[in-house]
């Protein structure tokens, strides 16, 4: 097994390049950081090109035949990783493949939805949930950015995620007979609680600042609000997903 002790090695280079969407689109690969994500990674028969493992936790690395394993030392895990305190463990995969996308069942919509952490909470609660699938619009996080994975947990090998225009999939998901529910506080709004979907069904949530784009909703079915008591002007798009996405499933 090789052993690579210096940060400068050709590797170290190639893995930061996997940290910016550029390097990800170019190549088709990106980083799994931590024991956890690469497991779930295996688990699911995703493609690992290269994996990197500190020596004092070989060990706890399983048979992995076909895949090229390399020992580093801590000052090069550290250069290549994109946490404070790596893992151990680092691998470069190969992006995943989705079946042809079939728009049934009940869906999450994420329009301009740009935190990291709150595209990936999102994905992760709705495989918790159970819902069919989750679609990015245009403006969302990059879906193979480290901190969108490592919120996921693996959820994107438990459901589809796909990336797509908005404008172009709602009035598809419509025409087969799907209904679209929006977000948006104002008098037309309906309180999510008298809401009962049915069917083929999907949940509309917008940008952390500015909310669903007008021309969005202006194709919804019905828009919802979720009534507050206290004195906070709105929630968390990942908080407000998660309780439209329990109470409607």
């Amino acid at each position: 097994m090789e052993i690579i002790t210096s940060t400068k090695n050709q590797w170290v280079k190639t893995v930061k390049t996997l940290y910016k969407r550029k390097g990800r689109k170019e190549s088709g690969c990106f980083i799994l950081e931590g024991w956890h994500l690469l497991e779930e990674a295996l688990k699911a028969g995703a493609k690992i090109e290269q994996i990197f493992v500190l020596e004092s936790q070989q060990e706890r690395l399983q048979e992995v035949e076909g895949i090229p394993v390399y020992c580093v030392t801590e000052s090069v895990l550290k250069a290549m990783s994109s946490a404070e305190k790596p893992q151990g463990v680092l691998a470069i995969a190969k992006q995943w493949e989705y079946p042809e996308l079939t728009l049934e069942g009940a869906w999450v919509f994420l329009d301009r939805v740009q935190d990291p952490g709150n595209v990936g909470t999102i994905i992760r609660t709705a495989d918790a949930a159970g819902y069919q699938g989750v679609i990015l619009g245009e403006g969302c996080a990059d879906l193979y950015n480290d901190k969108v994975l490592r919120s996921m947990q693996g959820s994107q090998y438990h459901i589809p995620v796909y990336e797509k225009s908005l404008t172009e999939i709602i009035p598809q998901f419509k025409a087969q007979g799907g209904k679209v529910y929006g977000t948006k506080l104002d008098k037309n709004a309906q309180d999510y609680r008298e809401v009962h979907p049915q069917g083929d069904y999907a949940i509309l949530m917008g940008n952390e600042g500015k909310g669903v784009a007008k021309e969005l909703l202006d194709q919804t079915n019905q828009n919802v609000f979720i009534p507050m008591r206290g004195q906070a002007e709105s929630l968390n798009v990942a908080i407000a997903t998660a309780i439209l996405l329990f109470a409607w499933q």
